[in-house]
């Protein structure tokens, strides 16, 4: 017998936010569960998530270090959770699970303020802010790494291993052998900063690998986000060294550029991580400075201590240094298969089965049978005759 159950998912829009909780959407719709969302305007727009599911757009206010800012971020989150409240009548979860950003903690706030069980989920290896507001009023904590910074352990006995949720598509490379790589064969380059590109990656890359010794240089192919003010410089320095380059600001077809690629070059986020290491792909690492609690050279850590990885700091984050990393990875037999492989024993492909199990675990409305709407366009909650 099938249970059919209702689950709100909340998360901030960014695509850190947004893929693990469309992954793990995919998973509870799959066993037969309906799902809302809940997010900001930024994630309503990200394209190719949540097309099947309910999505509602609510106020976050955002908590800043600037006093003159908490205010307004105060009455943005009191009328997020009454809205939420809102679609709680309606809708009936059994659970509401945050995905971090601030989006999440109005529909947490409101599940609290309604009884129903609440979860929270880490992607990084440094817990947010909002997950840490929240850690000890929730029922359960999932994180994607075994340790996790700035998690208290008082709360051991509520926090689950389970990863951090990846698409399909990318789950489907696991299964899949590492690119053939001989002594003559294209040698494929991955170059990914984060969903808008990163600056510091399109000054240091292309002239890292014009260092590389010809014999290299000559079989490389590259594959490169980056900034729309970046683009035609950086492909103007690619065409003047005669190396075949594709450059985008945006890639909606990363899983399959993943699979074909021999190393990626990129930030440290935690899909990026995620994705790494479920695929099996070795990777240099520059994690971003301006990351919240440095959190991008902790997400790095457990890859490069392993050998799946190369962290460069972005303060020696040099061509040299680069073209240095590069060719220990590159040149040394066997050395980027070795990386592969330990990259690939990091990775955790059924986190999305796993997040679902602990959701179905801590849920205990009862079965909800009654047809539910679903659409992809936006919703805003009347506010009316809602508490707040």
């Amino acid at each position: 017998m099938s249970i059919s159950r209702h689950f709100v998912l909340a998360a901030g829009g960014t695509g850190g936010h947004m893929i693990p909780a469309h992954a793990v959407a995919e998973e509870l719709m799959a066993r037969g569960h309906h799902v809302a969302l809940v997010t900001d305007d930024r994630g309503a727009k990200i394209p190719g998530l949540f097309d099947r599911v309910q999505v509602h757009v609510l106020p976050a206010g955002r908590m800043t270090k600037n006093p003159k800012s908490w205010p307004g971020a105060l009455k943005s989150i009191l009328a997020g959770r009454a809205m939420a409240r809102r679609l709680n009548e309606t809708f009936r979860p059994t659970a509401v699970v945050g995905f971090g950003g601030y989006p999440a903690m109005p529909a947490l706030l409101g599940a609290l303020a309604d009884g129903i069980p609440t979860a929270v989920h880490e992607q990084n290896a440094v817990l947010g802010r909002v997950n840490r507001l929240l850690a000890g009023r929730v029922d359960a904590i999932a994180t994607a790494y075994p340790g996790v910074e700035r998690l208290k352990g008082k709360y051991d006995a509520k926090v689950h291993l389970v990863g951090n949720p990846v698409r399909e598509e990318v789950k489907a490379l696991r299964d899949e052998d590492f690119p053939p790589l001989t002594d003559e064969s294209v040698f494929r380059v991955l170059v990914i900063g984060g969903s808008q590109g990163a600056t510091v990656l399109s000054s240091i890359v292309p002239e890292g690998l014009s260092m590389l010794p010809i014999a290299l240089r000559r079989r490389l192919q590259v594959t490169q986000q980056c900034r729309a003010e970046d683009i035609e410089r950086v492909r103007k320095v690619y065409a003047d060294m005669e190396i075949p380059a594709d450059l985008a600001t945006y890639f909606n077809d990363v899983p399959e550029k993943l699979g074909w690629s021999h190393l990626v070059i990129a930030r440290a986020g935690a899909s990026t991580l995620a994705e790494l290491t479920c695929a099996g792909r070795p990777a240099i690492l520059i994690p971003l400075p301006s990351a919240m609690d440095d959190h991008q050279t902790a997400n790095a850590r457990e890859m490069t201590e392993a050998g799946g990885a190369r962290t460069i700091t972005q303060a020696r984050f040099t061509a040299v240094e680069l073209a240095k990393q590069m060719q220990k990875m590159a040149m040394e037999p066997g050395a980027l298969q070795n990386a592969a492989k330990r990259a690939r024993g990091c990775g955790r492909p059924n986190a999305a089965r796993d997040m679902a199990d602990l959701l179905e675990s801590i849920g205990h409305a009862p079965i909800v049978n009654d047809p539910v709407r679903v659409g992809p366009t936006p919703t805003s909650l009347n506010l009316q005759g809602v508490p707040a």
